[in-house]
């Protein structure tokens, strides 16, 4: 017997209070009575001893128990029982995992068929059915309902995650803290290399908890498969640059051999390979040219594996063909540079995704901006006010605009359009160095972590312009080497301004003949056009975010690859995001119109079906390697072999003890009670 919590025991000193209480009797006088003479009395002091004496002992021996069990029960005693003894009184947890590599040949049937071996020999014991892919998932409750376990296993269908023991041991501790009986936890599993958790520790189990491992295959596999897929999410017109796609295959424990590679495009065959992949090795694949039609298409690259695992034998990913998006470049009647350089920059980097339309000041006011991606200011001295009014409500309406200052701002007081004060321009030239670096930059803005923080680049001339303060203050991303604000951020209503002091043009920085350039030109076109585009290929259990900044609020509607809506009428209203848990293709609907499409696979570690060693599995187990059991167990006698034992607290019964005591005091004491006020 013992005691789970002995420091309750310091409450017995509390015990002594009933006792002081019966011992603090008042002494009764009784009422003087009138006699003939009290003279011939000798004055004597009364002994009170006698009054002093306990008495009511049963009341006192009700009150003392009462106070001992309640403390006994804070302690919560228990005592050990052997786990034979305790069968019926167990939890049988029967977890089959389901990951995507359960799919090869017959394991997942195997799996069910030793699980239900396993509910037919219980006995009375409780038990609960879960899968275990990507994380747990509990079937049923703790019941013993044979025929509703049954139906639990046989319902267990194959899925597309990545299985890892160590996500495994967490949901078992965390079941184990509201389980007070022993669990008996059979995995039913492959005992997959790549399902072992990074550290070791995270696969352990508590005291609590008898691991029984049923694997379905013992020795690995060989199994050729496609390993991962290169491919652009969008290509652009009709006359766009030749699209690669590029793919891996990979074997397995594997021998030398070749494999045909398909690329297939919306289940028509477009091209064939044959690719020779060396033992247990890897070997590239080009296929040159994606013809795809416009709109969004499913594509898949397949291997003919000849093996037993023929489910990771392609992989998808989605393409969708569309027009490029323009863009409308306002600069000054009198300056060309800044167009060329950028336009060059973009049909470079881009890759045909944008159209550059380059016009001067003077042409533009009868331009509409809601007709362009987003819209290029370079070098304006002064801005319409019919331009300037229909870009700013472009801009409230979720447009966006790059403002590239150049010389002529200097000639202003405030930057137009996006409203901060010019405080004085910096010609650099005139400094000792004759140009000015840059300083600090915020690497959590897109384009300036794509043109990896404009490094080695020369600013000969900027602006030194006011971000504000409050609410209204624009947010500063890039300061040159003496704190000149260099690029900002603005939003305005729905859209979002962005402010380069200096120019886009080789006399004001050389920024344009650095290579930083060209990506931050591609990442910023992208940034402000905000397309929202996702497609391309996910991995399985990975999230997709289902709107962008500018569609907060939008309804969006979400098809898995089974036609099935993941999401209810609340989710899709509100969710930002979806977890993928299928492999195939999601689509997307937004209520403005926007579609998506992406194609979702599995994670390639699950097609390595090499099997985890028997000693780790032993150790897993709560061993250290078969050998060494194997021996102590035969070097055991039956004398000094302990049978194992297993605590179970017993409060419950104290309580109703308590309870009982309780009830026998109140009982008695009233009964006394009667008797004083009958006596009196």
């Amino acid at each position: 017997m013992g005691l789970f919590a002995p420091w309750f025991l310091a409450g017995l000193a509390g015990v002594g209070l009933p006792l002081y209480l019966h011992l603090l009797k008042r002494h009764r006088t009784p009422p003087p009575k009138p006699v003939s003479s009290l003279m011939l009395y000798e004055s004597r002091v009364q002994a009170s001893a006698h009054h002093r004496r306990l008495d009511h002992i049963l009341l006192l021996a009700l009150r003392l128990l009462f106070l001992v069990l309640l403390i006994l029960a804070f302690a919560n005693p228990f005592f050990n029982r052997d786990a034979s003894a305790m069968a019926s009184n167990r939890l049988v947890l029967l977890v089959v995992d389901n990951s995507f590599s359960m799919r090869a040949g017959t394991r997942l049937a195997d799996a069910k068929m030793a699980a239900m071996n396993v509910l037919s020999s219980k006995g009375a014991a409780r038990a609960q059915v879960a899968t275990f892919g990507s994380q747990l998932r509990l079937l049923t409750q703790q019941i013993d309902d044979q025929a509703a376990l049954r139906a639990a296993v046989d319902a267990i269908t194959p899925g597309d995650g990545h299985g890892n023991f160590g996500e495994l041991g967490r949901a078992i501790r965390a079941l184990a803290e509201s389980v007070r009986t022993p669990i008996e936890l059979h995995v039913f599993t492959d005992m997959q290399r790549t399902e072992l958790a990074a550290t070791f520790s995270d696969m352990a189990m508590p005291a609590n908890i008898k691991l029984v491992t049923h694997a379905v295959s013992t020795k690995a596999e060989p199994n050729w498969t496609v390993e991962s897929v290169d491919a652009p999410g969008q290509v652009w017109g009709k006359d766009a640059k030749p699209v690669h796609v590029q793919a891996v295959i990979a074997g397995y424990g594997t021998a030398a051999a070749q494999r045909t590679v398909s690329l297939v495009v919306n289940g028509k065959t477009t091209a064939t390979k044959t690719v020779s992949v060396p033992a247990n090795g890897r070997a590239p694949v080009d296929f040159p040219s994606l013809e795809v039609p416009y709109g969004f298409n499913r594509c898949e690259v397949k291997i003919d594996s000849a093996d037993g695992f023929a489910a990771d034998d392609l992989r998808h990913f989605a393409v969708e063909r569309t027009d490029p998006q323009k863009v409308l470049f306002v600069h000054n009647y009198n300056e060309q540079r800044s167009a060329l350089y950028f336009g060059t920059a973009l049909a470079a980097a881009a890759q045909s995704a944008f159209i550059l339309e380059a016009i001067n000041v003077n042409e533009a006011a009868d331009r509409k901006p809601s007709n362009y991606a987003f819209v290029v200011l370079s070098d304006v001295n002064t801005v319409p006010p019919l331009l300037e009014h229909s870009l700013t409500d472009y801009v409230r309406a979720g447009g966006s605009v790059l403002i590239a200052t150049g010389t002529s701002a200097g000639a202003r007081t405030q930057v137009p359009l996006f409203g901060a004060k010019v405080t004085e321009t910096r010609d650099y030239t005139r400094f000792p160095d004759r140009y000015m670096g840059v300083g600090s930059t915020d690497s959590s803005y897109p384009a300036v972590a794509k043109a990896q923080g404009l490094p080695g680049v020369k600013f000969f001339y900027a602006l030194n312009v006011d971000a504000g303060t409050g609410t209204d203050a624009a947010r500063v991303i890039v300061r040159l080497g003496d704190q000149t604000p260099l690029l900002l951020e603005k939003r305005l209503g729905e859209g979002r301004i962005v402010l380069f002091t200096s120019g886009l043009d080789n006399l004001t920085n050389d920024f344009p003949l650095q290579p930083a350039f060209v990506p931050f030109i591609e990442q910023t076109a992208r940034y402000l056009a905000g397309s929202g585009h996702q497609g391309g290929s996910y991995a399985v259990d990975a999230f997709l975010e289902l709107r962008t900044a500018k569609e907060q609020g939008q309804a969006v509607e979400v098809t898995d690859p089974e036609g099935n809506r993941p999401l209810t009428l609340k989710e899709a209203a509100s969710a930002q995001s979806l977890q993928l848990t299928k492999a195939g293709y999601y689509q997307l609907r937004l209520a403005n119109g926007r579609r998506d499409e992406v194609g979702v696979n599995p994670d390639p570690k699950e097609s390595n079906l090499d099997v985890i060693p028997d000693d780790v599995v032993a150790l897993w187990k709560g061993g250290s390697n078969p050998a060494s059991q194997e021996a102590s167990a035969s070097n055991a006698t039956p004398a000094s072999a302990k049978p194992q034992t297993l605590p179970e607290s017993f409060w419950w019964y104290v309580m109703v003890l308590v309870l009982i005591a309780a009830v026998a005091e109140s009982v008695l004491a009233s009964r006394y009670l009667g008797i004083l006020r009958e006596g009196s």
